[in-house]
C-alpha cells in the first residue's frame, strides 16, 4: 500500500527513533508499505530536517544526517506531479504534500496536523491520517 508523508512525520522520525513515525520508516525499509514523494515534496523533507534545531534535537551528526536523507530517497518511490491544484491550502509546503499523494494515487497521506488538510483532500479522495492511525489499521 502506497501512503505519502507529511515532512512533520519525517521530522518526528528524526527526533524520535522508536515513535509510530520512525515505525513508518521501518516498515517502508522492508517493503511492508511504499512511501511516495514527488521530487519538490522530498526537497522539502531535506530542508526542513537539515535546521539547526532538528538536527541538535535528534542528536545526529550532519554527516549522520546526510545518511539519514540517502536512506529515505532509497526507500521512496518517486512520484511525477501532472497535474497541479494549486492553491488549496494555506501552507504551499501542504501544497507538495497533497500533490504527491494525489498523483501517486495514495492510500493516505500521513501527518501530524490533520486540520491543515481538512475537506480538501476529501475532494481528491485521499484519506488523511496520523502515523499512529495508519499503524493501527493495519492487520
Amino acid at each position: 500500500m502506497k501512503i505519502v508523508l507529511d515532512t512533520d512525520v519525517i521530522v518526528a522520525a528524526l527526533r524520535s527513533p522508536s515513535g509510530a513515525s520512525a515505525d513508518l520508516l521501518r516498515r517502508a525499509r522492508q517493503e511492508q508499505i511504499t512511501l511516495a514523494a514527488s521530487v519538490s515534496l522530498f526537497m522539502e523533507y531535506e530542508a526542513v530536517c537539515t535546521r539547526a534545531e532538528h538536527l541538535e534535537a535528534s542528536g545526529l551528526s550532519a554527516r549522520q544526517l546526510g545518511l539519514f536523507l540517502d536512506g529515505l530517497a532509497s526507500i521512496v518511490q518517486p512520484v511525477e506531479v501532472h497535474f497541479l491544484w494549486r492553491p488549496q491550502l494555506r501552507d504551499p509546503a501542504d501544497e507538495l504534500v497533497l500533490e504527491a499523494a494525489v498523483n501517486a494515487s495514495a492510500r493516505a497521506l500521513l501527518t501530524l496536523n490533520q486540520k491543515h488538510f481538512v475537506g480538501v483532500a476529501k475532494r481528491f479522495q485521499v484519506e488523511v491520517i496520523t502515523p499512529g492511525e495508519f499503524l493501527r489499521s493495519l492487520p
